[in-house]
C-alpha cells in the first residue's frame, strides 16, 4: 500500500517542498545547498527508519513508510537524473573558454581518476580483507567528483571564473572516466567480462571515443532538424530533452559506449552551436527550462541519494572507520599528485597557461563527492552476483568517504576561497569597476536629477537623493587608479574585447530578427568569439590574425570551387557565394554601425587616445571588409541591391513591431489588434526570409565584353567563351599558380589585382589583363608565380579551349602577342630583393601598416 502512485507522488511532492525550503535556510547558514540537502537527507531517512522500528503510531508510520519505500534504486538515479545533469552541465559551459584549458582538464578528469582509482585501491587492498579488484572498483566509485555544490559556492561568493571553468570541466568529463573504469571492474569482479589490463584499456579508450562521437553525430544531427519545427520553442527545447536520454541509453544500451560521455558531447556541441542555431529568445528561453530541470534533478538526487545513508550504512564497525580515513588519505594524496606533480609538466610541455598554486590548493579542497558516488554504490549493493562482503565494504566506505567531503570541505571549502583571496577582483578589473562605477553614477545622477524635474518632485528630496550620489561618484573617483593600473596596451586590449563583444551582441539582434542565415550566422559569432579570444591571448596581433581569418575564404568554399571549375558543378559555389556575400556586407554594417557605441561607451571608459587606436585598427579592418565586398558588388550589382533591399525590410520590420509595442504600452491599441498585426508582420517576415537566388553566371557575357582583348570578337565567339570560362576568386597574398606547376588554365582579371613574378622580375597586372597565356600558347610548365594583391576575381579558361579560341580568332591570338610585346618592357624593373618577405595573406601588411594622413 505504500508504494502506490499516489504515495510515491505525495512524497516526491513533500520532498520539493523541503528542497524549495532549505535554499534560503543555506543561504541564511552560509552553507552549500547542495550540503544542506544532503544533511536533511540523512535526517529524514535516519528519522523515517527509527520511526518504523518504533511504531510509534499509524500516522506517522505511514508518513516515514512513504518515505523509505520511494521506488528509488540505482537504474533511477543513472538513467532519468544522470543524463539531465550531465546535459546541462555541458551546455552551460562556455566551449571556446574551456577549449583554452582542454589540457589541465582532461589531466583532472581521466588522469586523477586513474591515479586516484589506483591509490585507493592498492592501498585498501592489504588492510580491508576484500580482492584488489573489489578495492579498485570502489577507488573509481569514489573518483568522481560532484560539481554542484563547489560551482554553487564559487558563484556565490563570486570566485575566479577561470576556477569554476576548470571545476566545470573536470567534473563533467571525469563521471564518465570513473562510470567506465567502474564498469570495467564490475565486471571482472562478477566474472562476466574478466579482461587483461591492455585489453581492459582498450575497452576504456573505445568506450570513451565512441559516446564523443555518438554524442557528437546526434547533436548535429538535432540541430540540423531545428529549422524544421518553425522556430516553435517549446518543440525545441522538448528536442533538446530527448537528445541526452537518446544518446546516453543508445550508448549505454546499444553500442557499448559510455552513455555519460554522449550525453556531454551532446551538451558540449549544443552549447558550442546553439547560440548560432536558436533564435535569441528560444535560445535564453532553453536555458531558464534546462536550468530548472538541473536543479530539480540534483536537489532530488542528493535528497533521495541522503536518504539511502543509513540504509548503507548498516553494519559498519569501528574497523571501518580506519578503510574510511584510508580512503581519504589515498584519495588526497592521488590528488595532490596529480595537482602538484603533473599539472606543472602541461606547462613544461606548452600544453597550458600556468594554474596558480591557490587555484591547486582550491581544487585539492574542493573535490567532493556526491549523488553518482552514492548511486554507484547502491548499484554495486542491488547486484547479486556481488558477494556480500563486497556490497558491505563497497557501502560503507563509500559512504563514510562522501559523508567527510560533504560535512568537511563542504562546509569550509567557502572559508578557504574567501582565505586564498580567489574571490577578489584583480587590481586591473578593480581600477576597471571604479572606473565604470563611477562614471555610471554620474549619468544616473543627471538623468535622476532630470527625472524628478519632469515629474515634479519637491526640491528637498530631489537635492537630498543627488547629493548622495554625489558622494558616492566623489567616493569612486577619489579610489580610482584606472589610468596607473592599467597601461595603454593592457586598454587596447580591453577595448578591442569590448569591441568585439558588442559586435557579437549586435549579431544575436539581428539574428533575432531573422535577418541571418544560420549558417552566416554560425561563422559570424565564431569569428567574433575568435576576436575575443585572440585579443585576450595576444593583444592586437590576436584580433588583427582573426579579423584576416574572417575574409579567408572556409575549406567548403575551395571545394566548392574546385566543383565548378573542374566539374561544372555550380550548385555548392552558388550557395558559398550567397553566405560570403551576405557575410561580407553584414560584417561592414556592423562595424560601422558601432561608431555611436565607441563614441558614448568607450570612449569615456578607455579615454580618447586609446579609443582612437582602437579606432584605427577596426577601421582597417573595414577597409578590408569593404575592399573585399567591392569585389563582389562589381561583379553581382543585382544580387548586392537584392541583399541590401531584404535587409532593410527586415529592419523595417523590427521597427514597425517596436512601434506596435510602444503603442500597446501606451493603451493607444489593444491586445487584439496589437496581435493582429503582429500576425500581418510575422508573414511579411517569413516572405522576405526565403534565400535569395545566386547565379554565378550572372551578367558574364557583359563582363567578358568589358576586357579589351576581346573587343570586335564575334557574339557566337564571346558566347562560347561565357559558356567555357568558370569564375574564381582569390584573397591577397593567396597564389594563382606557382613556378614549375603543369599550365593548365589561362586567368582574366575580372576585378582586382595581381603579381606575376618572373626572373626576379615584378609585373602589377590589373583589371582586363590576362595572365598565364605564355605558357598555354607555347606548351610548358610556369616560368614564374603569380599571386593576388588584394581580392580578386579571375574569369579561368582551360588550355584547350584558350588555344581552340586562338585558332577561331587570329586577331585575338595577335592581340595576346602585342599585350606580351607590351609587357616586355615592365619585366626590365629592378629585381626583388631576394629576401624581401611576400606580403602576408589576406592583407596583414594593410592591417599592420599605419594609415596615411
Amino acid at each position: 500500500m505504500l508504494t502506490t502512485l499516489p504515495h510515491t507522488l505525495l512524497a516526491i511532492a513533500l520532498l520539493l517542498i523541503v528542497v524549495s525550503a532549505i535554499q534560503p535556510l543555506a543561504r541564511w547558514l552560509m552553507l552549500s545547498s547542495t550540503v544542506m540537502l544532503a544533511v536533511v537527507g540523512v535526517l529524514l531517512g535516519g528519522g523515517a527508519t527509527l520511526l518504523l522500528n518504533l511504531h510509534e503510531g499509524p500516522a506517522l508510520t505511514e508518513a516515514a513508510g512513504m518515505l523509505i519505500h520511494i521506488p528509488v534504486n540505482a537504474e533511477v538515479f543513472l538513467f532519468i537524473f544522470l543524463p539531465i545533469l550531465v546535459f546541462h552541465g555541458a551546455l552551460s559551459i562556455d566551449v571556446r573558454r574551456l577549449a583554452r584549458d582542454w589540457a589541465p582538464v582532461l589531466v583532472m578528469a581521466v588522469v586523477a581518476v586513474v591515479v586516484t582509482t589506483a591509490a585507493i585501491g592498492f592501498a585498501l587492498a592489504p588492510i580491508s580483507g576484500v580482492p584488489l579488484t573489489a578495492c579498485l572498483m570502489l577507488g573509481a566509485i569514489v573518483a568522481t567528483t560532484d560539481p554542484s555544490a563547489v560551482v554553487g559556492i564559487f558563484h556565490e561568493i563570486g570566485a575566479n571564473s577561470r576556477l569554476t571553468r576548470l571545476v566545470e570541466g573536470e567534473s563533467l568529463l571525469n563521471d564518465a572516466a570513473a562510470i567506465s573504469i567502474f564498469t570495467i571492474f564490475l565486471a571482472q569482479l562478477t566474472g562476466q567480462h574478466p579482461a587483461a589490463p591492455l585489453e581492459a584499456a582498450l575497452t576504456f579508450f573505445l568506450s570513451f571515443g565512441g559516446g564523443l562521437l555518438v554524442g557528437f553525430v546526434l547533436a548535429r544531427l538535432m540541430l540540423a532538424v531545428l529549422p524544421w519545427l518553425g522556430g516553435n520553442r517549446t518543440a525545441e527545447v522538448t528536442l533538446t530533452l530527448a537528445l541526452p536520454y537518446v544518446a546516453y541509453i543508445l550508448c549505454d544500451e546499444v553500442f557499448g559506449f559510455s552513455g555519460v560521455v554522449a550525453a556531454a558531447a551532446a551538451g558540449l556541441t549544443v552549447s558550442a552551436v546553439g547560440p548560432s542555431t536558436f533564435r535569441p529568445q528560444s535560445w535564453q528561453f532553453l536555458q531558464d527550462i534546462w536550468a530548472q530541470l538541473s536543479f530539480w534533478s540534483s536537489s532530488m538526487v542528493f535528497i533521495l541519494a541522503s536518504m539511502l545513508v543509513p540504509r548503507l550504512m548498516l553494519g559498519m564497525e569501528q574497523r571501518d572507520l580506519l578503510l574510511i580515513g584510508v580512503t581519504i588519505l589515498a584519495a588526497t594524496a592521488a590528488r595532490a599528485a596529480v595537482l602538484f606533480g603533473v599539472m606543472p609538466l602541461l606547462l613544461v610541455l606548452r600544453l597550458s597557461q600556468r594554474v596558480p598554486i591557490p587555484f591547486k590548493v582550491t581544487m585539492l579542497w574542493g573535490g567532493l563527492r556526491g549523488a553518482i558516488t552514492l548511486a554507484l554504490a547502491l548499484s554495486v549493493t542491488e547486484n547479486g552476483a556481488v558477494p556480500s562482503q563486497v556490497q558491505q565494504f563497497v557501502a560503507i566506505v563509500a559512504t563514510g568517504y562522501v559523508l567527510s567531503t560533504l560535512l568537511v570541505n563542504g562546509t569550509t571549502l567557502r572559508f578557504l576561497v574567501h582565505f586564498l583571496k580567489l574571490d577578489r577582483l584583480s587590481p586591473a578589473d578593480q581600477a576597471l569597476r571604479n572606473q565604470v562605477v563611477a562614471i555610471g553614477l554620474g549619468e544616473v545622477r543627471d538623468k535622476l536629477r532630470d527625472t524628478a524635474a519632469d515629474y515634479g518632485f519637491a526640491a528637498p528630496p530631489t537635492a537630498h537623493v543627488v547629493e548622495m550620489y554625489d558622494r558616492r561618484v566623489k567616493v569612486e573617483t577619489a579610489a580610482n587608479t584606472f589610468d596607473t593600473a592599467i597601461s595603454d596596451r593592457e586598454r587596447v586590449i580591453l577595448g578591442l574585447i569590448t569591441f568585439a563583444s558588442q559586435e557579437r551582441s549586435v549579431l544575436l539582434e539581428l539574428f533575432q530578427e531573422q535577418g541571418l542565415s544560420r549558417r552566416v550566422m554560425e561563422s559570424l559569432l565564431w569569428s567574433a568569439e575568435s576576436m575575443i579570444d585572440g585579443a585576450r591571448a595576444e593583444g592586437r596581433l590576436g584580433y588583427i590574425q582573426a579579423a584576416r581569418r574572417r575574409l579567408q575564404p572556409s575549406a567548403r568554399f575551395h571545394v566548392a570551387q574546385w566543383l565548378h571549375r573542374q566539374f561544372r558543378i555550380d550548385k555548392p559555389l552558388m550557395h558559398c557565394m550567397a553566405e560570403r556575400f551576405e557575410m561580407l556586407l553584414l560584417s561592414r554594417l556592423v562595424a560601422t554601425s558601432m561608431s555611436r557605441f565607441m563614441r558614448r561607451r568607450m570612449e569615456p571608459v578607455l579615454g580618447e587616445r586609446v579609443t582612437e587606436v582602437v579606432r584605427d585598427i577596426v577601421g582597417r579592418r573595414e577597409e578590408l571588409l569593404q575592399d573585399a565586398m567591392d569585389t563582389l558588388r562589381l561583379q553581382y550589382p543585382g544580387y548586392a541591391e537584392a541583399l541590401e533591399t531584404r535587409l532593410l525590410r527586415q529592419l523595417g520590420i523590427r521597427l514597425e513591431a517596436e512601434e506596435y509595442a510602444t503603442l500597446q504600452r501606451e493603451s493607444l491599441v489593444g491586445e487584439e489588434l496589437h496581435d493582429e498585426l503582429m500576425r500581418g508582420l510575422e508573414a511579411m517576415r517569413q516572405q522576405i526570409s526565403r534565400p535569395l537566388q545566386f547565379n554565378i553566371q550572372s551578367g558574364l557575357d557583359k563582363r567578358i565584353a568589358e576586357f579589351p582583348v576581346f573587343a570586335g570578337l564575334q557574339e557566337a565567339l564571346l558566347h562560347d567563351l561565357a559558356m567555357s570560362v568558370t569564375s574564381r576568386f582569390v584573397v591577397p597574398g593567396e597564389w594563382i599558380y606557382r613556378r614549375g606547376h603543369r599550365a593548365r588554365s589561362v586567368y582574366f582579371i575580372s576585378r582586382g589585382e595581381a603579381s606575376l613574378q618572373q626572373d626576379g622580375h615584378e609585373v602589377l597586372l590589373t583589371h582586363g589583363d590576362v595572365l598565364g597565356e605564355a605558357e598555354v600558347i607555347h606548351p610548358a610548365r610556369r616560368a614564374g608565380r603569380a599571386r593576388a594583391t588584394s581580392f580578386c576575381h579571375l574569369l579561368e579558361l582551360g588550355a584547350a579551349d584558350f588555344r581552340r579560341l586562338l585558332a577561331e580568332a587570329p586577331e585575338l591570338a595577335r592581340r595576346i602577342e602585342r599585350i606580351a610585346e607590351q609587357r616586355a618592357p615592365a619585366e626590365a624593373a629592378p629585381a626583388l630583393p631576394a629576401a624581401a618577405p611576400a606580403p602576408v595573406l589576406l592583407g596583414l601588411d594593410k592591417l599592420a601598416a599605419p594609415r596615411e594622413g
